[in-house]
């Protein structure tokens, strides 16, 4: 399947805003937006004041690579989305926060989405105790994700068990077992992006 395969500092700088696809580079001086702030390309630091197309365009394009989702994907996501009960904007986020390699990350068990997304392509995690190499699956109330034993002794994971990281309230993390349980469904207040989603509902809407 297509993957964007470029600089990811790149898509940082072009939205604005770091949106943290490089774990923890990111949250030091090295990051783009700490040297760079602003567009890529030879007219990055001349860009005129977006319309209200373009707005509603960055915006889609944001969460986009937030999350690492294609076009396709995330327009069926909104189609879901936009069936169910509820405000579509918040549905979609939801749905995008389900998402295998997403709950991989909410976990703390990899730095970014983008390192979640390549360790459950490489069937390092289990689901309900069966192995499973696809990022883009939905996880339901009840799912365990837990790393596959012939994993745990990694030093990559080690490492990420002793950082400690906060989950979400929607997930019982036990570090020790490196696994997780879905309590709940994420809501919108569990979402700690800054993102408009409204303007991404427009931009469809059309």
């Amino acid at each position: 399947m297509a993957r964007y395969t470029g600089a990811s500092c790149r898509q940082c700088r072009r939205e604005g805003m770091k949106l943290f696809l490089k774990g923890d580079r990111c949250y030091t001086d090295k990051c783009a937006i700490v040297k760079r702030n602003y567009a890529p390309g030879q007219h990055g630091q001349g860009r005129k004041k977006l319309s209200n197309y373009g707005l509603q365009l960055r915006e889609k394009q944001k969460v986009k690579r937030i999350y690492g989702v294609l076009e396709t994907q995330f327009r069926n996501l909104y189609e879901r989305a936009e069936k169910m009960s509820g405000k579509t904007g918040e549905n979609l986020l939801c749905l995008l926060e389900e998402r295998l390699d997403n709950v991989v990350f909410r976990m703390g068990l990899a730095n970014s989405r983008k390192e979640a997304r390549q360790l459950v392509t490489h069937a390092h995690f289990t689901l309900n105790g069966k192995k499973v190499d696809i990022p883009s699956l939905t996880v339901k109330v009840g799912d365990v994700i837990a790393v596959k034993e012939t994993s745990k002794s990694s030093a990559k994971f080690k490492a990420l068990v002793e950082a400690n990281k906060v989950a979400p309230n929607w997930l019982d993390v036990n570090l020790e077992e490196m696994s997780a349980k879905v309590v709940a469904l994420p809501t919108r207040e569990d979402i700690d992006i800054e993102i408009a989603e409204h303007l991404i509902i427009e931009l469809y809407s059309k």
